[in-house]
């Protein structure tokens, strides 16, 4: 899944995401981070407004990285130092974006968990998206049908006091109790690039779940709680060493860090997904010319009798060549996320 298969419920396409920073809508100059981040993309790039003409956000990441790369400053107001701030600090803000249209229910991805429910819970899914859409359309299902697998460790699992303040997940990939008329079944979701309520330790490297926390102060850049049912902030910490959580969300960048521990993990566990379907499905997903590391993932993986299907609302040539670079064995089928779901028949003959 790309990000087309989120937009339909307001989370903004790549594309999008620059503009927003720099709109005057959204207001984020009046935070440090937000205004931070809008003086350095005004101080090295040009754009305007009122001609929707704006750089790519992975050539704004792209200049970071030169410089981060070979260790250098730009000049005496933007150090080495200030350079790897700024590009953590416009992750943040990327963070915060996509949560503006997080904290609902999604009607097509509930449509979505319904007719994997229906017609075949022998699935996995790779998911691109930061959002936790997905996720949370899943919780009808939740116990009597199956058991989210996000295939990584949380600390989440560990039933020990230090973590008595958060949400315990059940481990999916241990024996559970179930009562006798239902039969669970661990659902792989595997976020390549990250989450927005996964929260990194890079001191025990551990990774927390805040299902339901997301939020991120854009002037200090600490990842926000909030106490039940008096509705207090508190800033999130590591409850085992009490280091400042870190984002686990990837950039569009064309430098990919794939040896972070969780993503490396992730990408080991998507190899074998791929390497074991019996069917492929892309829906939503543009192949972006940055995401070489997902390109070189199918291209080892895939076998040559795999049954390969790109749903994607563009039917142009260039796209489709991009495909047929992965797979001869590939069909293009023009549509939408939202009429998919809403297509049974189209539906059933995925999924099953």
């Amino acid at each position: 899944m790309g990000a087309g298969a989120s937009h339909p419920d307001g989370v903004p396409l790549q594309k999008h995401i620059l503009p927003m920073i720099l709109s005057e809508k959204v207001n984020l100059r009046d935070t440090y981070i937000g205004n931070t981040v809008i003086q350095f993309i005004e101080d090295n790039f040009e754009y305007n407004n009122e001609a929707n003409q704006y750089p790519n956000l992975e050539a704004v990441f792209g200049f970071l990285d030169y410089f981060i790369q070979q260790n250098e400053s730009l000049n005496s107001t933007y150090n080495h130092n200030k350079i790897v701030e700024i590009k953590e600090y416009l992750i943040k803000l990327i963070h915060y974006i996509v949560n503006l249209q997080t904290d609902k229910r999604s009607y097509y991805y509930h449509k979505f968990w319904e007719a994997v429910q229906k017609y075949n819970n022998n699935i996995s899914i790779i998911t691109l998206n930061y959002d936790t859409l997905l996720e949370q359309a899943f919780d009808f299902l939740f116990n009597k049908f199956g058991f989210i697998d996000y295939c990584t460790h949380l600390m989440n699992y560990d039933r020990i006091s230090e973590l008595k303040d958060f949400n315990f997940w059940v481990n999916p990939r241990e024996p559970v109790l179930v009562e006798e008329e239902f039969n669970p079944v661990p659902v792989k979701i595997i976020k390549l690039h990250g989450s927005l309520n996964w929260k990194y330790c890079n001191c025990c490297n551990q990774m927390l779940l805040t299902p339901w926390d997301r939020t991120i102060d854009l002037h200090k850049g600490k990842f926000l709680g909030f106490t039940f049912p008096d509705n207090e902030k508190y800033e999130y910490v590591c409850p085992l060493d009490g280091t400042e959580f870190q984002t686990l969300i990837m950039p569009p960048t064309y430098i990919k860090l794939l040896n972070q521990p969780v993503i490396s993990q992730l990408v080991s566990e998507a190899s074998r997904e791929i390497r074991d379907a019996k069917k492929i499905i892309f829906v939503g997903y543009s192949l972006s010319d940055a995401d070489v590391h997902i390109k070189a993932l199918f291209k080892k993986q895939l076998r040559q009798d795999q049954e390969v299907i790109v749903v994607n609302s563009k039917k142009a040539n260039a796209l489709e060549n991009k495909y047929l670079a992965l797979s001869k064995n590939m069909k293009y089928i023009k549509c939408s996320f939202e009429d998919m779901v809403n297509d049974e028949k189209l539906l059933k003959d995925l999924i099953s």
